[in-house]
C-alpha cells in the first residue's frame, strides 16, 4: 500500500508543484579537481545539508511498484566517523547504506566521504555487498558490482555535497567509468518545504541524480539543514514528475540540538511543530533474481 495515501490534500498539492517545477538547463557536468592537501586530518564531514553525526542512525521507508508487482523499500543509514579507510592520502568517515525490499537485505554498502577546508563534501568510494535470491526469497549468491574506490581502476572523487549549492550547478559525485559508477548531480531548488513521516522541514534543498549509464533514471533526493537526506524521489519521467517511488524519513536516533544547526538550521521547523496533521537511500540497488 502506498504510503502516499496518508498525505492530506494539501500537503500533496504543494509538493508536487515543488516537484514538476523545471530544473533550469546546465552545462556540462563539473570534474571536480582533487588536492589531497586541501583536507585537514580527522576534520568533521558538517556541511549543512550533509552533516555526519557519528552513531547516528536514521530510518527511510516507502511503496511502490516494480515490474507489475508491489514492493516495500526500507533503508537504514549509520554514520561511521572517521572510520574509514585512507583514500588518495584522505581519512575518510563511513556512512552505512542497508537496503531491504520487502523485508530482505538486497544491498549493504559503505559510502566514503571526506570534506574538505572550501567546504565540500568529497566521495571517495563505496565498498559494495549485492544480495541475489531466487523466486522463492532463497539467497543465492551476493556480489560486489556497482563497487570503487578513487584511484583504483582509474576511478576519481566527486562531490556528494559541495559547498556551491548555486541552483544548476552540476557536477560528477563519482567518475569510475571502469567500475560502471558514473553518477552526477544538479543542485535544482532551495528554499522548498517539504513534510515527511518524521516531520515538516523548510530551507530544503533539492538535487536531481542522473546517470550516464543510464539517461532514463532520474531521481530527485531531498535535503534538510542539520538532518541532511531526508526523502528521495525515485523513478521520475522526462518531465521530472510523476515518481514511481517515495522514499522518506520515519525514524532518527539522534537529533541535532537546535543551537548546533547555526544559521542553516532556523529554517528547521522542528520533529513535531506544523506538520501536517496526516501522515508518509543511498543508492537503491533492484532486487536481483536469479
Amino acid at each position: 500500500m502506498s504510503l502516499a495515501r496518508y498525505f492530506p490534500t494539501a500537503c500533496v498539492a504543494m509538493e508536487l508543484l515543488a516537484i514538476s517545477a523545471s530544473t533550469p538547463a546546465t552545462a556540462a557536468p563539473v570534474l571536480p579537481d582533487f588536492n589531497a592537501a586541501a583536507f585537514v586530518p580527522g576534520a568533521s564531514v558538517n556541511h549543512p545539508y550533509f552533516p555526519l553525526i557519528n552513531g547516528r542512525v536514521r530510518v527511510y521507508e516507502g511503496s511502490g511498484e516494480q515490474n507489475g508487482e508491489p514492493f516495500t523499500e526500507r533503508f537504514i543509514l549509520t554514520d561511521l566517523v572517521n572510520a574509514g579507510p585512507v583514500i588518495l592520502g584522505v581519512r575518510t568517515s563511513v556512512q552505512r547504506d542497508q537496503s531491504f525490499e520487502n523485508g530482505l537485505l538486497v544491498e549493504d554498502t559503505r559510502d566514503f566521504y571526506a570534506q574538505d577546508t572550501s567546504g565540500n563534501v568529497w566521495y571517495m568510494g563505496e565498498d559494495v555487498t549485492n544480495f541475489v535470491y531466487d523466486d522463492a526469497d532463497n539467497l543465492i549468491e551476493t556480489n560486489s558490482e556497482g563497487q570503487w574506490r578513487a584511484g583504483v581502476n582509474g576511478a576519481l572523487p566527486g562531490f556528494i555535497m559541495p559547498a556551491n549549492l548555486d541552483i544548476g550547478f552540476n557536477y560528477y559525485q563519482e567518475f569510475a567509468p571502469a567500475d560502471e559508477a558514473v553518477d552526477q548531480a544538479t543542485t535544482s531548488a532551495r528554499g522548498l518545504s517539504l513534510t515527511v513521516p518524521f516531520g515538516m522541514f523548510d530551507d530544503v534543498l533539492r538535487v536531481l541524480e542522473t546517470t550516464e549509464l543510464e539517461p532514463d533514471a532520474r531521481e530527485f533526493k531531498f535535503y534538510a539543514p542539520g538532518f541532511g537526506l531526508i526523502a528521495a524521489f525515485e523513478g521520475l519521467d522526462e518531465s521530472l514528475a510523476n515518481p514511481e517511488l517515495r522514499v522518506e524519513l520515519i525514524a532518527v536516533s539522534q537529533v541535532p540540538e537546535p543551537a548546533a544547526l547555526g544559521l542553516f538550521g532556523l529554517g528547521l521547523l522542528g520533529v513535531a511543530a506544523g506538520r501536517c496533521s496526516s501522515r508518509r537511500l543511498g543508492n537503491r540497488q533492484s532486487r536481483q533474481r536469479a
